[in-house]
């Protein structure tokens, strides 16, 4: 593979194997036309707004967060940032898995709202880099409007004593939901094999957040590992134990329902 031997920070040349998967079905596929389509006025508007509340609720959090800072809360706050960044992965794998795996586009409200995308992108893998910035984490943003809205409450509500007791804990829920904010983000660029910035590419390349190389484990079909989108640190310990085996096993169990059965049917529809 072309990007086994790139350097920190360089963009990869595609070989023949990684120019096949870029194309893999893509948005010629009767299934991933269809899906597009279903993107709808409606969609759209969610998402502008939850990505401008999102984002002030950010901003305004983080000024709060640099007013309180200390010294003496470092090793606490850099041990909230691993821990923040080590749980967004876990719920990155979590959605992703359950997203992938369960559910119908034909579900009521939350079908074509969440499911979609998640079926539209393993028939077009490349689809995500096509979404615009306000697709792309418009939903993520969505899930993150309550933390940081309870967040910004605190700030306005509680005392400067309790504020100083708070702030590790502050600092490390800011941290998940950043790292949990911009996971779709890192998503799409560990599709996007041309044109990223340099400084994308080196997190990449030190495996800070999820690398185009790594990622590519999760798009073999059946996609049934390697769900951890945000940094994919926990990908390979998740699977060595069998998690989401285990899991879905569990499941079919209990209710019958196969997994990856609305997966399958998106992926072989040929008109």
């Amino acid at each position: 593979m072309a990007g086994a031997e790139d350097g920190p920070g360089q963009q990869p040349e595609l070989d023949e194997d990684e120019a096949a998967y870029c194309r893999r079905w893509g948005a010629q596929h009767a299934g991933a036309r269809e899906l597009a389509a279903l993107y709808s006025p409606g969609k759209r508007f969610q998402e502008w707004c939850c990505v401008i509340l999102c984002f002030s609720l950010i901003a305004h959090n983080l000024v709060h967060l640099l007013l309180l800072a200390r010294w003496e809360h470092t090793p606490l706050v850099m041990l909230g940032v691993i821990a923040g960044a080590l749980i967004a992965d876990f719920l990155s794998g979590l959605v992703h898995w359950g997203a992938d795996t369960w559910g119908s586009v034909e579900l009521p409200i939350v079908g074509k709202a969440f499911i979609r995308p998640f079926r539209e992108h393993h028939i077009d893998p490349t689809a995500i880099t096509r979404h615009d910035f306000i697709e792309t984490n418009g939903d993520n943003c969505l899930v993150t409007l309550l933390p940081l809205l309870n967040m910004a409450y605190k700030f306005r509500t509680q005392s400067p004593e309790a504020l100083e007791q708070l702030y590790p804990w502050e600092c490390f829920v800011f941290c998940l939901t950043i790292f949990g904010t911009f996971t779709n983000q890192i998503h799409k660029w560990s599709h996007t094999y041309f044109g990223l910035p340099r400084w994308v590419t080196l997190l990449q390349d030190w495996h800070v957040i999820l690398p185009r190389k790594h990622h590519r484990i999760h798009h073999v079909s059946p996609h049934e590992t390697y769900f951890c989108i945000t940094t994919g640190w926990l990908n390979y310990p998740l699977e060595k134990i069998g998690f989401w085996r285990r899991l879905e096993d569990l499941i079919q169990g209990l209710t019958g329902e196969k997994p990856r059965a609305d997966d399958m049917k998106w992926a072989q529809k040929i008109k």
